[in-house]
This record gives C-alpha cells, structure tokens and sequence, in this order.
C-alpha cells in the first residue's frame, strides 16, 4: 500500500519581500546601535530593538509598532549618530510598508 500525504506548496505572491526589507532594516539598526559608544542608552536601544525584533512583535504587529513609538522617543531624547537616526527611519518606513500590504490585503 502505497500512501500518498500532501505538503504545503511555497507561495508564490510574494509583495516585494517587504517582511524581508524590515528584518533587514531592523538589523541595520541594531548594527549601528551596537557601534555606538557604550552608554545607558545604547543598552536601552538594544533592548528595545532586540525586543523589536522578536517572533512575539513579528507575530503581533501593533506591539512592533509600539516598539517603534519607544525607540524613536529614547533616540529624540538623546544624542546619537546620524547614521542610527537613519536607520531608524528605514525601520518606521518599512514597517509602514507592511501595514500599508497589509491593509490593501496584499498580504495576509
């Protein structure tokens, strides 16, 4: 007896890989959050970013937004460097990106 089981096929409508875009935003980030001089808010951005970042926030988007709110409020309050506060607009834009799929229900 032969036994035949089906299994999930990849999905192929992918828009622009823009989960893709913010984890690699999300990354760029922290990388230039962890260059920065060893501080209480360096800490804080890691945390908060690493936070960001989590199964839990990818899993609940509103908590990342949340995150977000956070992270640009410590980085306003504080002096960092161009390039962290850049990369910190790539992350809010990217997550605006996927909100923006989401709500059009090119993304599920």
């Amino acid at each position: 007896m032969i036994i035949v089981m089906p299994f999930q096929t990849e999905p192929t409508y992918y828009i622009k890989g823009v989960f893709s875009d913010l984890q690699g935003a999300w990354a760029c980030l922290r990388n230039a959050v962890v260059n920065l001089p060893p501080s209480e808010t360096q800490h804080k951005l890691i945390f908060h970013i690493d936070e960001g970042m989590s199964w839990e926030s990818v899993r609940d988007l509103k908590q990342m937004g949340n995150t977000i709110l956070l992270i640009l409020n410590i980085i306003r309050q504080a002096e960092v460097s161009k390039e962290v506060c850049d990369w910190m607009e790539d992350v809010r834009e990217h997550f605006d990106d996927v909100m923006s799929c989401i709500k059009k229900g090119e993304i599920l």
